[in-house]
């Protein structure tokens, strides 16, 4: 369609079904930031889970100058601010330390593993997953991870999973979150069954904020999955597997370490056999 006939278009009246279909297509882009500002906004007022507002904007202003010097730096251009913005309100959320530097540095690490460590001009981790796992590891004596849950309120997490995974499904990427949660439902049951322990305990870490941004925007990184949905389905149920085994040797922060070292993993072996599938296909012509 030409730009005169988009013009051309732009000026015809708009009768209200039209109209709620225009404020219901919001680029996909910006769903994932709304959203996730809707689970700050619903965790903080209903539990206070922030270790205060100042130290979730130093790092979303790190995570947003960051993405923006880096990517004029190394691309040399303007990147969209939107993948920044979610890196650093998900430190924000999801880092603890009674000092501020962790959340600079976190929201610093998650950015800067975009243009560093790639491969065949891709980043192979989830940012905000590379910055948490590496500030977990080297510096756990300063920082830690959120760990609560919405306790016994409902509502709020029926609120966040339905729009979440109507977001989710929006951008096609559903079966990875469902194939995710049916896997961690099942490994709860069997630690459950392995180590004596209730099944409501293994169960409740998945109705806690932490997971509801997991499940949604890090194993679900469009930029970070492989192409293939039965590869998605295939990595999400192996991410849960490994999970599992970590939290049966008492691994701290399982499901960050899990994604870290299954997702780039994933990536490296898609490349590896696509890049001998059109060798094998050159030496066939």
């Amino acid at each position: 369609m030409s730009h005169q006939a988009l013009a051309d278009e732009s000026v015809l009246p708009v009768n209200g079904s039209s109209r709620w279909k225009q404020i219901l297509s919001i680029d996909n882009r910006f769903v994932p930031p709304l959203f996730i500002t809707l689970i700050l906004l619903v965790g903080q007022l209903s539990f206070g889970m922030l270790e205060s507002y100042k130290k979730t904007l130093l790092a979303i202003g790190t995570s947003i100058t960051a993405e923006l010097i880096l990517g004029r730096t190394f691309l040399g251009k303007w990147p969209h601010l939107a993948s920044a913005y979610i890196s650093g309100i998900s430190v924000g959320i999801l880092v603890r330390s009674p000092a501020f530097w962790p959340y600079a540095l976190c929201a610093l690490l998650s950015i800067s593993s975009k243009y560093v460590l790639r491969y065949k001009g891709r980043h192979l981790w989830n940012p905000s997953n590379f910055g948490i796992s590496a500030l977990l590891f080297l510096a756990s004596d300063a920082a830690a991870s959120l760990s609560i849950q919405w306790g016994n309120y409902l509502l709020p997490m029926i609120a966040i999973w339905a729009l979440g995974s109507t977001i989710v499904w929006r951008v096609r990427r559903f079966h990875i979150t469902a194939t995710y949660v049916a896997s961690f439902l099942i490994f709860a049951f069997i630690r459950a069954w392995l180590t004596g322990n209730p099944w409501q305990a293994e169960v409740a870490p998945l109705t806690g904020p932490e997971y509801q941004l997991y499940i949604f925007f890090m194993i679900t990184d469009p930029k970070t999955t492989v192409k293939s949905v039965r590869g998605q389905c295939l990595v999400a149920f192996s991410i849960a597997l490994l999970e599992m085994i970590f939290r049966l040797n008492q691994v701290v922060y399982a499901p960050f370490y899990a994604l870290f070292l299954v997702g780039p993993t994933a990536l490296l072996l898609e490349m590896w056999l696509q890049s001998r599938s059109h060798r094998v296909l050159a030496a066939s012509v």
